[in-house]
């Protein structure tokens, strides 16, 4: 048989390439028939709720009036996500009890980390489910699903279709809290830094991962200026020179934005690596930099101080969060951690995630691919051009 020269490869590859960046839908957009995603809190639907204990009253009574597994007031950028292509809302893989996982899957937990970080979720505050146990649950998820919808017809109509697995969405937001977690064990922001290049390997591996299980079109935020949250405030003090004029921590944003640099590195050769992917990369922190520097302009007040707290500069005390009770010397627990009179005018909920009001306006910059380092929107990340 003759050997087939490397144009031919190239050519075979390219012409592979361009029918997966066009698989659009007769309407123009990519018809994803579910979502997979994977993060911390920032992306969290019920993970960590399942797994440790709900999320307490007030969180989720912007939305759905009580707790819903979110550490947020009410939705979350993936839940903007799905409602824009169509599907339910994703149900978190570790919640057990009335999920249907038919359009998808979501991965992430509150607190997760790229890096496996060694402490426990009650010493550290990091979730022990960090992104290569997501992979690990999402691989055991594509093998099971499919075995459990051929062996019993009851499992159909909660499980996804296989051919879903290549043709979903997958969507990442995660990073922030392994740079937090270098602060909050007393690195310098210049150790901080050094870490990035192992967290960013660590990262790809799991891409690779995901790709080698049928993932195909990924869609992925970089992180948040977290030099703006008051948990970081809070905790890691700055000198005023180090404060921005918006009341920001500028070491801290500023590691944000190296590892955002780096991140975008990362794509870049993700693309090259895996050329029949398509990845889109979205600059997140631009559209929540900007809202908080100009708040008043986008209807927003007070855009440090937290929503949900207690006490302090920022509404925020570590020992009292959002819910927290407080016994008083009869024994009546009394709520300390209480909401402000109107969510939907802050940015800040609780002092570490952000209000479902800045989760929308964030989602509603990003969705039509503005923020987007290929321009690609939200409806045609099946694609690698707009």
């Amino acid at each position: 048989m003759a050997c087939l020269g490397g144009g031919f490869i190239i050519i075979l590859l390219n012409a592979l390439l361009a029918v997966a960046a066009t698989a659009t839908t007769a309407s123009g957009t990519c018809g994803f028939p579910a979502v997979f995603n994977f993060g911390d809190s920032n992306s969290d639907t019920g993970g960590l709720s399942a797994a440790f204990g709900q999320a307490p009253p007030p969180n989720g009574e912007s939305f759905w009036g009580r707790p819903m597994g979110r550490y947020y007031d009410g939705r979350v950028a993936v839940d903007f996500i799905a409602h824009k292509l169509g599907l339910p809302y994703l149900h978190a893989y570790l919640d057990s009890v009335g999920s249907n996982f038919s359009h998808g899957a979501n991965f992430a937990t509150a607190g997760s980390t790229i890096r496996p970080q060694n402490t426990t979720l009650s010493q550290s505050g990091f979730s022990p489910i960090s992104l290569d146990v997501q992979s690990w649950q999402f691989a055991q998820f594509v093998t099971r699903s499919q075995f459990a919808a051929k062996v019993n017809g009851v499992f159909n109509g909660l499980l996804p279709k296989e051919e879903y697995f290549s043709q979903a969405l997958y969507t990442f937001d995660i990073g922030q809290n392994d740079l937090t977690a270098g602060y909050f064990s007393n690195m310098t922001t210049e150790e901080v830094k050094a870490s990035i290049p192992d967290i960013l390997n660590q990262f790809t591996a799991v891409i690779q991962s995901v790709y080698g299980q049928g993932g195909r079109y990924f869609w992925i935020h970089n992180t948040g200026p977290f030099g703006c949250l008051p948990y970081v405030l809070e905790r890691v003090p700055l000198k005023a020179p180090d404060v921005d004029r918006h009341g920001c921590g500028t070491p801290f944003n500023g590691v944000a934005q190296l590892f955002n640099e780096k991140l975008k590195e990362t794509v870049a050769q993700l693309r090259r690596d895996l050329p029949l992917a398509v990845f889109t990369y979205v600059d997140v922190y631009s559209v929540k930099y900007n809202l908080i520097a100009h708040a008043r302009k986008h209807g927003f007040e007070r855009p440090l101080v937290a929503c949900c707290g207690h006490g302090g500069k920022y509404n925020y005390n570590a020992k009292y969060g959002c819910g927290s009770m407080k016994t008083t010397a009869n024994g009546t627990a009394v709520l300390v951690g209480g909401s402000c009179e109107d969510p939907h005018k802050r940015i800040i909920w609780d002092g570490v995630h952000y209000t479902q009001a800045a989760n929308k306006y964030v989602f509603e910059q990003i969705v039509g691919g503005e923020f987007s380092d290929n321009g690609v929107p939200l409806k045609l990340a099946c694609q690698t051009k707009p």
